[in-house]
């Protein structure tokens, strides 16, 4: 008999009936004939496509069980289609089966793997925290400093800790640290404001820092396999470092503004956060060797392409082998394992297959024509096409729990609307980058993004609250990118 801790959580109506309208879905698009300049294959990519779709917005079953249907569909369905070399012969199970997990040997997938025993080897030393604390603690006690102290820690771990989930569930156990043991209540707008912001602070540097988040690297990735180039490290921060930095600072002032705290200064604030520096005693060796690791690799991030050769992924990799050497390691195998989250890995390697599936089939050149088609864009002029992907991805966002699983789902799409409108001066994979930057955008919903549920896991705000700064911020979040896409990137050759 099962333990109460082992019993299978109830499922809701959403859940059920979003499986069930997945299924009917697939099955309805299936029963389509497939049209004239669409293969079979990519006829049958398009109801996985819209499969997924579905159960993802719907969190119909958790992401690792939809990676499992997903590829499961795929090798299937592609795998009894007529061949498109060959169409006299069916593709075959064991062909589709290699396409359908292609995304395990992709650098992306490899380096999002990686990035998590970084985040594992965080937790382990205490060295994010040790940031976090020490950030705070030189702040002082105005509200309004400890608001932008909260802001900056956010900042400075997105270069080291590449997971925003991560970085949360760092930060917020101090915040609400300092809030229990001054007797602030947990549900003033105080602790929502402090909480609120981390949150939607740590979704910009999703944006500008490109190893920060799971979803630049599917992004990447596809750059990379369909474009045949690359977005260096630090081109991405240059690109992404202004729009990201202008868009706290408005959100600073306006999340002040709209959620008014209760007072101006925190009394006693400075202490505890002293008192939370002290416990945590000197720093460790271990702490010593994990920064000066992450100096390093950070480092190679930022000069690739420029000083060396050498790849994010394959500099990562060297960066974790090192964690695990006896000798100079900080960790072993036994402690990492059972903390890094393989299901987002294996839902991570099946996204990339999936926009990899689309492309080989050429479903995503003829979804990316029916799009043209729908909006007119081989009319329009190229800011009007980033205005007009931006605004769909932005508001599609608002039916994903996952930017990871939007961008698998969209951006081989996008990149194929680039490629078929092929606009003069502008720089496909330039251009990729910048709506991927509005892939990101999750700011209206807390369960829009992994963040933002993390912060509402801490109870210390209402919905109403998450969505009182999120859609502002979003429509200036969204009028800026065009902006830019005007201005500063236009100078920069991107549009």
């Amino acid at each position: 008999m099962s333990s109460p801790s082992e019993a299978v959580p109830k499922r809701t109506k959403l859940q059920n009936g979003g499986l069930i309208a997945g299924f009917l879905l697939l099955i309805a698009i299936l029963l389509i004939p497939t049209a004239p300049t669409l293969t079979s294959a990519g006829h049958r990519m398009i109801a996985i496509l819209f499969f997924s779709i579905v159960i993802w917005m719907t969190s119909a079953v958790s992401y690792p069980v939809s990676a499992t249907m997903i590829t499961a569909l795929t090798a299937m369905l592609l795998g009894t289609s007529p061949d498109m070399a060959n169409p006299a012969k069916l593709m075959g199970t064991k062909n589709a089966l290699s396409l359908a997990i292609s995304g395990y040997s992709n650098t992306a997938w490899a380096l999002v793997a990686a990035a998590m025993f970084i985040s594992v080897a965080m937790t382990k030393t205490g060295l994010d925290r040790r940031i976090a604390i020490s950030v705070l603690s030189k702040v002082g006690t105005k509200v309004s400093r400890i608001y932008i102290g909260v802001i900056a820690t956010g900042f400075i771990l997105s270069f080291f800790v590449p997971s925003s989930t991560a970085r949360l569930a760092c930060l917020i156990p101090i915040i609400l640290g300092i809030i229990e043991n001054l007797g602030v209540n947990k549900h003033s707008r105080f602790a929502s404001l402090l909480v609120i912001g981390a949150a939607q602070a740590d979704t910009l540097w999703n944006i500008m820092v490109q190893t920060a988040a799971a979803q630049n690297l599917i992004a990447v990735g596809f750059i990379n396999s369909q474009l045949h180039t690359h977005i260096s490290w630090l081109n991405w921060l240059l690109a992404a470092a202004p729009f990201s930095l202008i868009m706290v600072v408005i959100y600073y002032f306006l999340s002040l503004k709209l959620i008014k705290p209760e007072f101006s200064e925190l009394p006693g604030g400075k202490e505890q956060i002293q008192r939370m520096k002290d416990a945590m005693g000197p720093m460790s060796f271990d702490e010593k060797k994990l920064l000066t690791i992450s100096i390093i690799l950070l480092g190679f991030w930022a000069t690739g392409g420029k000083l060396h050769s050498f790849d994010t992924s394959t500099t990562t990799i060297v960066a974790i082998a090192l964690f695990f050497m006896p000798g100079i390691g900080i960790m072993d195998w036994k402690f990492a394992q059972p903390r890094i989250g393989w299901g987002s890995i294996v839902m991570f390697g099946v996204g990339i297959s999936l926009g990899t599936a689309l492309l080989k089939t050429k479903a995503a050149l003829w979804l990316a024509d029916a799009f043209i088609n729908a909006f007119s864009l081989d009319q329009a002029g190229a800011l009007a096409l980033i205005a007009i992907i931006a605004a769909f991805l932005i508001l599609i966002h608002l039916g994903f729990a996952s930017a990871t699983a939007l961008a698998a789902a969209m951006i081989p799409i996008v990149i194929s609307i680039f490629q078929r409108v092929a606009l003069p001066g502008i720089d496909t994979a330039a251009a990729t980058m910048i709506l991927q930057f509005s892939v990101c955008f999750g700011f209206i919903l807390p369960v829009n993004s992994p963040q933002g549920m993390v912060a509402y896991s801490s109870d210390t705000f209402e919905v109403k609250d998450f969505i009182k700064t999120g859609v502002p911020i979003t429509i200036i979040g969204y009028i800026l990118l065009v902006v830019m896409a005007a201005t500063y990137w236009h100078w920069l050759g991107y549009v």
